[in-house]
């Protein structure tokens, strides 16, 4: 399917659009609030199973507004009934392992129904016959996590693993430069999502403070603001442009499809769950950051802000923009500053934060010379 036309008005993001990432909003809440209660492996690796189904559908939505833009009542109707899903799901999630899994299940199937019948009756014909081999696709992936939402542990662990791996195999098993991609839309879309996430760390910061304030508290909290304006500052510095200029740049529709999957499908999932279990973190150790802190929740406050430059780092890559080095620098010290934590909480907080404010300072001076 060819690209628009030269002169074709640029597409941005509605405010339905909009309104459908409150409901993200609740769900990035939800996966916290799960991950922060049980800072453990085992709760760790469910929240990423969650995150990656729910996010491979989520990212699913942009690509199909990107397509088909809710323009009349009837579309309009449709995306409400998917954010029904999803908010449906986003309920299911903190006993999505137990007694709420099949309201997961559901809610997940009905999100994936809306999602492809959308794209089939309204995104024209490349995309009618681009979802021929994507649609069942993401049909038998929807049924795996239906499936797996009325069985048993390790069932259903087992069916929602072999449906994120259908997920992450479809781009690859079939054809996806049916899809014609408008680039200022694409991007604007994926920032908005990265920014009410970024959202959630902020929320985590007032949930964790609670009513009685202290000095201490208070501290505790700005700098844990401060280390989430680094991370909007890490994405938004003036590179959110240069991404809609490279993934413009890129004139084969089907070599622009895949550095669309790749930069923000894949890359992207680790910026969220980077920002989630670094809001974890945060939510379960605000005001305890002026003492040693549990080895969990220090693995998590690194390890949330290096899994958010990772995937930072290979976002870039993929479309091409800006220089590694600084962002490589501050991964290997996020992950560094893990030992001053089970000393001291606030240490950690400290050097990390002084440390990415530097190293992006550097960076942008690097830039401008």
């Amino acid at each position: 399917m060819p690209d628009r036309p030269p002169g074709t008005p640029t597409i941005r993001v509605s405010t339905l659009e909009l309104f459908l990432d409150l409901v993200f909003v609740f769900t990035i809440t939800q996966l916290t609030a799960r991950l922060s209660a049980g800072l453990t492996v085992t709760g760790l690796l469910r929240v990423m199973l969650m995150l990656a189904v729910i996010w491979w559908m989520y990212d699913g939505y942009a690509w199909l507004t990107n397509t088909v833009a809710p323009t009349n009542g009837w579309r309009r109707g449709l995306l409400v009934t998917g954010m029904a899903g999803f908010f449906t799901i986003a309920l299911a999630i903190p006993d999505g392992y137990a007694s709420s899994g099949w309201a997961f299940g559901i809610g997940y199937f009905v999100v994936n129904l809306v999602h492809s019948g959308l794209f089939i009756v309204a995104g024209g014909q490349g995309v009618t016959v681009a979802m021929r081999g994507l649609g069942p696709l993401n049909l038998a992936s929807a049924s795996l996590v239906l499936a797996g939402g009325f069985l048993p542990d390790p069932w259903r662990t087992v069916t929602w693993c072999a449906a994120a791996a259908v997920q992450a195999a479809s781009p690859f098993l079939h054809p996806i430069g049916g899809f014609t991609i408008s680039p200022a839309h694409f991007v604007e879309r994926h920032g908005l999502v990265v920014i009410v996430t970024l959202g959630e760390s902020v929320i985590a910061i007032g949930v964790g403070a609670g009513e009685h304030l202290t000095v201490k508290l208070i501290v505790a909290a700005l700098l844990g603001l401060v280390l989430a304006y680094y991370l909007w500052w890490a994405y938004f510095g003036g590179d959110d442009e240069r991404a809609e200029h490279a993934l413009a740049g890129i004139a084969n529709t089907q070599h622009r499809a895949r550095a669309a999957v790749l930069a923000f499908g894949y890359w992207h999932y680790f910026l969220l769950l980077g920002i989630v279990v670094l809001a974890a973190s945060v939510k379960k150790g605000i005001g305890h950051e002026f003492e040693p802190i549990e080895r969990a929740q220090a693995l998590a406050l690194g390890g949330g802000v290096a899994l958010f430059l990772f995937g930072d780092l290979a976002f870039r890559r993929v479309l091409r923009i800006g220089r590694p080095w600084f962002r490589l620098g501050g991964l290997v010290v996020a992950l560094a500053t893990v030992p001053l934590g089970l000393v001291y909480g606030a240490a950690q907080l400290i050097v990390l934060t002084v440390a990415l404010g530097v190293l992006l300072s550097l960076e942008s001076h690097a830039h401008q010379a």
